[in-house]
């Protein structure tokens, strides 16, 4: 009996050590550098996002966070690198509105986000711009739409991939508006914003980052941004509900971590994002590429994740929208 007794208190007492040991790694989190994967191409406006806030919680945590550009299967090659990844906090996600379309348009995943990506952090919604060549003989959506009605099947409406936040936000005005524009998918935005200046296609519905430089030097123009209020970064461009009730359509994106990661780590990460967005320095460039800030809980940032994905999904299976 005593030494069963002595036996039980030995494993009570290792398993107290072992989740003394596990609090004080999380307490010490983070002890080594960073990754945070981003499944877009250098550049593009999730990579800027990630860069701006990486170097303030590398500052803010005492390691770095290192920014690692992984693109391809419409952000289902990074994510599923995240999602196999140690849930020890060192291997985040720059989480998209891909993660919120993707489960409703590709047909086979290896994985459930909403099961294997634990919601951390949110960091910001940016409007996306309806962007057109400037040939085209319009000035506002509603000239736009006018035109698009009066040459059905011949305005070309480029995006940077199919089913993108790009693409959908393009097939949300179609079905809204009642015009009918033909699509054609580039490999990212970059050269869809090449042949939108060169007349090659007629209007784009870009992520605002990416397309600020090209508007505000006169390469294309900017009708209006997609969600439900003006930016104040361009607060005289119109938004497309003006013309079209309704219409919202928004990039926004923030940090996930694999399922599994201690909540303490989730915590702590939630706090640096948090006061990363705090700063105003950090703000203040945000806001110069036409960000919201979102901070908040990770709840928060989940359920925005939700909303989302049941949105871009009813309108994936309206369209019949499938990438097997």
């Amino acid at each position: 009996m005593f030494v069963r007794c002595r036996c039980l208190l030995l494993v009570i007492a290792c398993f107290v050590l072992s989740l003394t040991d596990a609090a004080r790694a999380a307490d010490a989190y983070p002890t080594r550098p960073v990754r945070w994967i981003v499944p877009f191409t250098p550049g593009a406006g999730t990579d800027t996002t990630a860069r701006l806030v990486a170097q303030r919680l590398s500052e803010k945590l005492g390691q770095q966070f290192i920014v690692e550009n992984k693109p391809g299967a419409g952000t289902n090659l990074g994510t599923e690198t995240v999602v196999h990844a140690a849930p020890d906090g060192y291997t985040l996600l720059l989480v998209s509105p891909a993660n919120a379309i993707n489960p409703a348009l590709y047909r086979r995943l290896a994985f459930n986000f909403r099961r294997d990506v634990l919601p951390v952090a949110g960091i910001m919604r940016v409007p996306n711009v309806m962007d057109i060549t400037p040939s085209l003989p319009v000035h506002s959506v509603a000239e736009f739409i006018a035109y698009a009605k009066a040459h059905p099947g011949k305005v070309n409406m480029a995006s940077s991939g199919i089913g993108t936040s790009v693409h959908l936000s393009g097939e949300l005005f179609k079905a809204m508006a009642g015009v009918d524009l033909v699509h054609v998918p580039y490999r990212g935005s970059a050269p869809a914003l090449t042949d939108i200046i060169g007349g090659q296609v007629d209007v784009i519905f870009n992520n605002m980052p990416s397309s600020i430089s090209f508007v505000e030097s006169g390469k294309i123009r900017a009708l209006a941004v997609t969600t439900t209020e003006r930016s104040s970064l361009w607060p005289d461009v119109p938004t497309v509900a003006e013309t079209v009730p309704g219409y919202e359509a928004s990039a926004w994106y923030g940090m996930g971590v694999p399922k599994g990661t201690p909540p303490d780590i989730v915590a702590t990460l939630n706090r640096a994002v948090n006061e990363a967005l705090a700063d105003p320095h950090l703000a203040a460039r945000l806001t110069e590429l036409g960000g919201t800030l979102l901070p908040g809980t990770p709840d928060d940032f989940g359920r925005l994740i939700d909303g989302e994905t049941d949105k871009w999904g009813k309108l994936v299976a309206s369209l019949g929208l499938h990438v097997d």
